[in-house]
């Protein structure tokens, strides 16, 4: 076949705008639906990372059953499998997950958003950029209901952290969602993919005092001399505009379905 005939055969050439646009959607978070109402292990998302390496970008909101989770650096603690024992049998089960940060409750009033896509860039120099990512999505799903979070430490929270989401006066702030993220390299298909778990915890409608209190009782137990101030944590519909008019059984509902469509809106980046 002549060159100009397969050329004609083939379609017409893609301009540079329509490949990037294209390149662009093919960026772009894939929701992995989960069943309504179903409650989740606390590290089930640990299970996104190959599914991203195999097939892009995925994005997860999902609600975990109650009890606390904890980082592996938590193992180091003298008795700690007797003290989990004793969490579980009085119905709060701890956890142990791959990334790090530190005690962190689960359960009722308490949403989850997990990112997994690959970067081909080393994690010490763009983990930034991959919270900077997840805050985004977390903070354009807030404004839709006149919620405005920043990224911001707060001392006193469990888990702290400088990627925290916070509401309130910067001289006083109150955490509302905390982050996290798991870099890990994956053999797919003979080639290596590294993949990147950035997840959130956000504290919706749950009672932050009582969690606070667990993770307090939790430390105790382990002697790891941390305490956490249950005034430095809040829910986010305490901070919701007083004529939102949103029930509080039906925040957690709506709140989850401004998290899958602000992921789903948002590209993400190869190389950050």
């Amino acid at each position: 076949m002549p060159p100009d005939t397969a050329a004609a055969a083939a379609g017409p050439a893609r301009s540079t705008d329509e490949n990037d646009a294209a390149s662009a959607e093919a960026r772009k978070f894939r929701l992995l639906e989960r069943e309504a109402r179903r409650t989740l292990d606390a590290t089930h998302d640990e299970d996104l990372i190959g599914l991203a390496a195999r097939s892009g970008p995925v994005a997860c909101v999902w609600e975990a059953a109650q009890g606390l989770v904890v980082p592996r650096t938590y193992r180091r603690y003298a008795g700690f499998e007797e003290i989990c024992e004793r969490h579980a049998r009085r119905g709060w089960p701890v956890t142990v997950r791959m990334s790090g940060g530190g005690v962190v409750p689960q359960g009722p009033g308490i949403l989850n958003l997990s990112l997994a896509y690959a970067c081909d860039a080393p994690p010490l120099r763009h983990s930034d950029a991959a919270y900077e990512l997840l805050c985004a999505v977390l903070r354009k799903a807030l404004l839709a209901f006149g919620i405005e979070a920043r990224p911001q430490a707060v001392e006193g929270s469990f888990c702290d952290g400088r990627y925290n989401l916070a509401c309130g006066p910067a001289s006083a702030p109150r955490k509302v969602a905390g982050t996290a993220q798991l870099w890990r390299r994956v053999r797919e298909d003979g080639s290596s993919v590294q993949v990147v778990l950035a997840h959130a915890l956000l504290l919706a409608t749950a009672d932050t005092t009582a969690l606070t209190r667990k993770a307090n009782v939790f430390e105790r137990a382990l002697g790891s001399g941390k305490r956490y101030d249950p005034r430095r944590v809040a829910a986010l519909y305490d901070f919701l505009p007083p004529d939102a008019g949103i029930a509080r059984p039906d925040f957690l509902r709506e709140l989850g379905a401004e998290l899958r469509r602000a992921a789903t809106a948002t590209a993400a980046e190869t190389l950050l």
